[in-house]
């Protein structure tokens, strides 16, 4: 290789290093920002009405229920805006708790029928491999058997067999001149 091409190979890895760290910078702080995201409160959307200060006249008299009236008002609201909040997260919460039951009861029977199939399956496989062994087991013991039967013909043929032999071969030979010579003249 010339050394313009180690340059030319030197740089695309430098290249290809550069972008896998541009990557991993990017996916770090698109999880920074979650994360974030995650750990800021709410800003709580509470109902304030616009109410204006109570004004006190200039004068000796001060319309302390007025004041307390407002202020029960104020109060109210507030709680108003508090108890629609609670509730209207509470609904959300409820929502999302029936969502995971749903999920939830989905995936166990998904499992339990995974689980069904593969114990289906296993019982499938096992009776295979017993059906095998059996199958085996019985070629094993007929060679046993023919094996036994060859082993006692054998044996009971050595038994008898030197007789046997010579009169088989004597039985089966074309008798030469002489031997019929003699075999006449014996008779």
């Amino acid at each position: 290789m010339s050394d313009a091409e180690e340059s030319l190979k030197e740089q695309e890895r430098e290249e290809y290093d550069q972008d896998e760290e541009d990557e991993e910078e990017e996916v770090e702080e698109c999880e920074k920002k979650a994360h974030e995201e995650e750990s800021k409160p709410r800003p709580k959307t509470t109902y304030v009405p616009n109410i204006a200060p109570p004004k006190l006249p200039d004068g000796e008299k001060v319309d302390f229920d007025d004041l307390h009236r407002k202020r029960v008002e104020k109060d109210f609201n507030d709680l108003q805006g508090l108890i629609e909040l609670h509730f209207s997260n509470r609904q959300k919460e409820e929502e999302e708790l029936v969502a995971l039951r749903n999920r939830i009861e989905r995936r166990r029977s998904d499992r339990a029928e995974q689980q069904r199939e593969r114990a289906e399956q296993e019982r499938e496989r096992q009776a295979r491999l017993t059906e095998e062994r059996v199958r085996r087991e019985e070629e094993a013991a007929k060679l046993r058997a023919e094996e036994e039967a060859k082993k006692k013909k054998m044996f009971t043929n050595k038994s008898f067999g030197g007789y046997l032999q010579k009169v088989d071969q004597k039985k089966g030979k074309k008798l030469t001149a002489r031997e019929e010579k003699k075999k006449s003249d014996g008779t």
